[in-house]
């Protein structure tokens, strides 16, 4: 079990330094495979289809690329995503692969991401009275402005750079956690 778990990681690392040359669309499984050094068959197995490849590719670069600093509070969480779109800007055919992938439907597990249950966390500990309810819908807002998504949608249609995506990010989030009642709010 061991040799296919380096060899998918062998895939997904190969995957990426291809990535820096060559668009996802253009990387076929037969260059992946000459690129590892092993049969297309072994990679069929590995990602069966091309969303499993570009799924656990986008998982496998934000771990390695953009992970994303612990936070506890809103400020931390701010400066953390700010950091990542930092790292965006900075390789964005990585960031692109990431924004394609959660365009797409799932094809690994259900299990909620870090990321959402770092947000849930977050809001646990600095707005413990949100109901359950209110709290997954300002975590889904909170994980969908800090995505490689919306960078790449601020990106490509708007022309913004790092710093002028988190002005808007910012603003975003500021305007849905001020329509949260005082009473949410952890007092200091």
């Amino acid at each position: 079990m061991e040799e296919s778990v380096d060899t998918a990681t062998a895939i997904l690392a190969s995957a990426a330094v291809l990535l820096r040359e060559h668009t996802f669309d253009d990387i076929s499984y037969r260059a992946l495979a000459d690129e590892v050094g092993i049969s297309e068959r072994t990679i069929y197995r590995q990602y069966p289809t091309r969303a499993h490849l570009l799924a656990a590719l986008s998982n496998w670069i934000e771990q390695t690329c953009f992970p994303l600093p612990p936070f506890v509070t809103v400020s931390d969480f701010r400066a953390a995503v700010h950091e990542r779109f930092r790292a965006y800007d900075a390789s964005p055919a990585y960031a692109y692969v990431g924004a394609r992938a959660s365009a797409i439907s799932p094809t690994l597990d259900a299990e909620p991401a870090y990321i959402t249950r770092a947000i849930e966390a977050m809001l646990d500990v600095t707005a413990p009275t949100l109901n359950r309810r209110d709290r997954r819908r300002v975590a889904a807002s909170l994980r969908y402005f800090s995505s490689a998504m919306f960078w790449a949608r601020l990106r490509t249609g708007f022309d913004l750079d790092a710093g002028e995506i988190c002005d808007a990010f910012d603003r975003a989030v500021g305007t849905m956690l001020a329509r949260l009642p005082d009473a949410t709010w952890a007092q200091p």
